[in-house]
């Protein structure tokens, strides 16, 4: 399972016994004052719970985007040097040649 898949997994998991817990309240024997404030702790939680998710899933696609980064700057920088030395072979073979039509 990818980990989007599973991210969206937990999420709708999460959001279900939320929905669950709230229904379950409102059904339930007791005061409308006290039924609110353990929804509003409930719904607290969630959200809690929800931005915590967010957070590492954040996390983690940085740091994927971070090694893809680094992996992109470490294949430039080879290019960069190979075509810096032959750059630096083409001058010298052409000195080489000049030098050589001079003679």
């Amino acid at each position: 399972m990818g980990s989007k898949t599973l991210a969206g997994f937990g999420i709708g998991l999460l959001a279900g016994a939320v929905i669950g817990g709230v229904m379950a309240l409102l059904y339930a024997p007791q005061s409308g004052k006290k039924t609110k404030k353990i929804i509003k702790d409930k719904v607290t939680e969630f959200v809690d719970e929800v931005v915590d998710a967010v957070k590492e899933e954040t996390g983690e696609v940085i740091d994927k985007i971070t090694k893809v980064v680094d992996a992109v700057k470490e294949e430039t920088a080879d290019v960069v040097d190979t075509v810096e030395e032959a750059v630096s072979d083409a001058g010298r073979k052409s000195k080489a040649a000049v030098k050589a039509l001079k003679s």
